[in-house]
């Protein structure tokens, strides 16, 4: 099958640069195109910079807000000078991917993916959007899941689609919870994950260019809500995901089976993140705790403890590993022997977004609209700032080019109106 050639985010990068010097355009500097970004483990740039104190309601370093139509929790990704998101809409019973002008905030178009979607049985803390779309640089990828199945739907930048698929059954049993696992990119393929308590649970490979199956991993039948993550881990890039009491690698081409290692617990929501040569997750369903695994060699379990952080991933970081557990407190522990640095509580509890690096600060959203920013740093705990950032938000920020973007529901005229908030020190 011919193939066409992509451009690769760094690659992109590049030439809009170029074309920025050519034509004097204000083309924004960096892409974010999938969940947890360029490098897959929620780290920004490194030299990006932002405001420790900002005020939604004053307008104090807000570049814009913008009115979202119904609620989702994926987070947007970043395609030359337009955002994408995702989000459900019941009132209108529909599924749709938004596209906003990365500079000012409006809204240019709003395409209907599914109407008709009909009720979707899931957790009151679960939306009918919580994927993150991916792309290509040429191309976005949605999942949706409806009707008792996953849909993935390939759109040109422009909305034009291209293949839309029926991926695979999804109709859990035992707990209605919905679906979250966002879709990632690797290669020439569209690796989707969509594990339940059915025949169809599984890991799915898509081809990015006609959306038709390249491999299937099949999965235990088991409740689960990972998204899976390709990472470079011990010297090579794995597929990796944890779950039915197991952390398991993948080689991302073929789909085969690298490695499993007996650890953590059934149901697991979060993503893995890694520190070179050791995996770490978290969960709580049935049994809440950390875990880290040795991924080179003698491929093991190292370290556990007891903290639960079910729906918020992990962030590892130059040895360590920072946690908000689901009671509101913050841990940093070493990864090679899970050594606890510190702990402090931050608030009474109620997490779902992960946190986010940005430089040497670490930020953190708890349920109820706040956003904490601590130093990343080991040696001890530093608040450096709170900031009230709407009332509520489950979707995890993002930082592009100096701009942190929140998404955050209000209360307005007795319901939730959700925004997407661009905040930043430019002028």
């Amino acid at each position: 099958m011919q193939k066409h050639f992509r451009w690769s985010s760094s690659s992109l990068g590049w030439v809009l640069a170029i074309l920025g010097g050519l034509f004097a355009t204000d083309i924004p500097a960096t892409d974010w195109l999938q969940w947890r970004g360029p490098t897959s483990d929620n780290h920004a740039q490194q030299d990006w910079t932002l405001p420790l104190r900002w005020n939604v309601q004053t307008g104090q370093n807000i570049q814009w807000k913008t009115a979202i139509d119904g609620r989702g929790h994926s987070t947007p990704i970043f395609v030359g000078d337009w955002i994408y998101l995702t989000t459900h809409d019941p009132s209108a019973d529909v599924q749709a991917l938004v596209r906003l002008d990365r500079n000012t905030g409006r809204i240019l178009n709003k395409w209907a993916i599914h109407r008709n979607v009909g009720p979707i049985q899931m957790h009151s803390n679960n939306s009918g959007a919580s994927p993150s779309p991916a792309s290509d640089g040429q191309h976005v990828y949605v999942s949706f899941h409806n009707r008792n199945a996953i849909h993935v739907t390939a759109v040109t930048l422009q909305g034009r689609q291209v293949w839309q698929r029926r991926v695979c059954d999804f109709a859990p049993q035992a707990f209605e919870f919905g679906y979250g696992a966002s879709p990632i990119i690797e290669g020439e393929l569209l690796i989707v994950a969509a594990e339940f308590d059915g025949d169809d649970s599984g890991i799915y490979a898509l081809d990015l260019d006609t959306g038709k199956p390249v491999w299937k991993i099949e999965r235990p039948i088991n409740l689960n809500f990972a998204s899976a993550i390709v990472a470079p881990i011990a010297g090579e890039r794995l597929l990796v995901i944890a779950g039915a009491e197991t952390m398991d690698a993948y080689d991302p081409v073929t789909g085969q089976r690298r490695w499993s290692v007996p650890t953590t617990t059934e149901a697991i929501c979060g993503t893995i993140v890694w520190d070179d040569r050791r995996l770490l997750i978290s969960g709580g369903n049935p049994t809440p705790g950390t875990w880290c695994i040795n991924a080179a060699g003698e491929h093991r379990e190292l370290w556990s403890n007891r903290v639960m952080c079910y729906e918020q991933s992990l962030l590892a970081n130059n040895g360590y590993v920072y946690a908000v557990a689901d009671s509101g407190v913050a841990y940093c522990w070493r990864t090679h022997d899970g050594r606890e640095m510190w702990k402090e509580r931050l608030f009474g509890g109620g997490i779902s977004a992960s946190p986010l690096l940005v430089g040497d600060e670490l930020l953190v959203a708890s349920e109820r609209g706040e956003v904490y920013v601590l130093a990343a740093n080991p040696d001890r705990f530093e608040m450096r700032a709170q900031n009230q950032t709407g009332e509520s938000i489950f979707a995890s920020p993002v930082a592009v080019d100096d701009t942190l973007y929140i998404r955050s529901g209000i209360q307005e005229d007795g319901k939730r109106q959700e925004y997407l908030i661009a905040i930043s020190e430019k002028p």
